[in-house]
């Protein structure tokens, strides 16, 4: 990378970094917070799903809105609209007002990622896109061990934790605002804003299901169901711990923050040496089957360490998922679509929350603590074994050729705004 690239993935790593501690500190606290106001595991579940839902809903316009109008007001929009839900949560009074306020933070946030991997794309050449994808994971890996440590410490008090955490997006609102440059240059989103005039009329939801019917259909169909297999633990870990080992907030700060470590050293150090060394696909399949065997060991856990050494396993195979997944896309996609092809990725995640956390509360209530690992864990591996059906090239040939409108002037525009790698 250049000194420029390197400059620009720094400011956008210590964003997402204090952002993820913001959202780190509230994870061991909700569930004991919303059982307080009268949630059961399947109201928990709800909680989680209808977070995702606003970003299953909201992302695609997010990244496409940032084509158009750059990164930065996006990102920034986002981390205000976390803080602003942050205060509101740390303020409810009735579960009603827990909802509300889940609502508006999906909302607002669901911009939050999917820009910062788009400005990771537009800021890194193919060599680096897998390695800038995994640092990005790693800032939010290292935000999950100090976030969820601090929750704990914070507990005694409920509301505490959340005004902490809005605290902080609002201390990385003024620092993104200083410090982070635009990523897209104005020639590129001029370009962007003149051709989606042209397009035929539809709605971005209707163009997110022509993309699943597309070549990219079977990796956002893999992503959705592996972040459904993991995202199933949401409303029920808590709860798991609880009725297996007897634990409270403090035991799920320190399990929160061990899994944060790994996700980050996974993220950070072993995901983009993965996929230089063995491509995007294979990595995409160590995850899953790594995932797998995790959430079945986790059933095997007997006190604390025994815990926290079988989650760590889990979190290693989350952590090679999705920036393997993330880059495979973002190669397979053109530049000038980025934002909306990250944004769908993010939006197919984002349904995967949904339907995890639903599926794994009423499984939860219906059948028992154990049933959720159970069930996720069966389909990691089978996705593990069959993750050559997804991840195999359709002949999309995305970056090697220009769009059918590009003409040469505005490819060379491109070529501007997306600078190679020269390291």
């Amino acid at each position: 990378m250049n000194p420029q690239q390197k400059k620009q993935l720094f400011v956008l790593f210590l964003t997402l970094l204090v952002v993820m501690i913001g959202f780190g500190i509230i994870l061991p606290i909700m569930p004991f917070y919303a059982q307080s106001l009268g949630a059961t595991a399947t109201h928990l579940g709800l909680l989680f799903a209808t977070y995702s839902l606003m970003q299953f809903l909201f992302s695609p316009l997010w990244g496409r809105l940032s084509d158009r109008v750059g990164r930065k007001p996006i990102l920034l929009v986002g981390l205000a609209g976390m803080a602003v839900s942050f205060v509101l949560f740390g303020f409810a009074q009735t579960l009603w007002m827990l909802f509300a306020a889940r609502l508006l933070g999906g909302l607002l946030s669901s911009a939050v990622l999917p820009t910062a991997m788009a400005y990771v794309a537009d800021s890194t050449g193919h060599r680096h896109r897998g390695k800038g994808m995994g640092l990005m994971g790693a800032a939010m890996g290292l935000g999950m061990i100090f976030g969820p440590a601090i929750g704990g410490f914070l507990g005694a008090n409920p509301t505490v934790p959340f005004l902490v955490a809005a605290g902080l997006a609002l201390l990385v609102v003024g620092f993104a605002a200083v410090f982070l440059p635009e990523s897209l240059g104005r020639e590129v989103r001029d370009r962007i804003r003149s051709q989606s005039q042209s397009q035929p009329p539809g709605s971005v939801h209707t163009r997110v299901l022509r993309e699943l019917r597309g070549p990219l259909g079977p990796l956002l169909g893999l992503s959705f169901l592996s972040q459904a297999a993991f995202a199933s633990m949401f409303g029920t870990f808590a709860l798991f711990t609880e009725a297996k080992l007897g634990f409270g907030e403090a035991q799920m700060g320190a399990v929160f923050a061990v899994m944060g470590l790994v996700g980050a050293l996974g993220q950070g150090i072993l995901a983009g040496r993965a996929i230089a060394a063995w491509g995007e696909e294979r990595v995409t399949q160590i995850g899953l089957l790594v995932s797998g065997v995790g959430f079945w060991s986790l059933l095997l856990s007997y006190d604390l360490v025994s815990l926290l050494v079988l989650a760590s396993g889990m979190g290693l195979g989350g952590a090679l998922i999705t920036p393997a997944i993330s880059a495979l896309l973002s190669k397979r996609t053109p530049p000038e679509r980025q934002g909306a092809i990250l944004g769908v990725f993010h939006s197919f995640q984002s349904l995967g929350r949904i339907a995890g956390p639903l599926g794994g509360g009423l499984v939860f209530d219906l059948l028992g603590y154990a049933f959720p690992y159970v069930l996720a864990g069966g389909l990691f591996l089978f996705l593990g074994l069959t993750a050559n059906l997804f991840t195999r090239s359709q002949g999309t040939g995305a970056r090697s050729a220009p769009s059918p409108s590009s003409s040469p002037a505005s490819c060379a525009s491109l070529d501007r705004s997306y600078p190679p790698d020269r390291s």
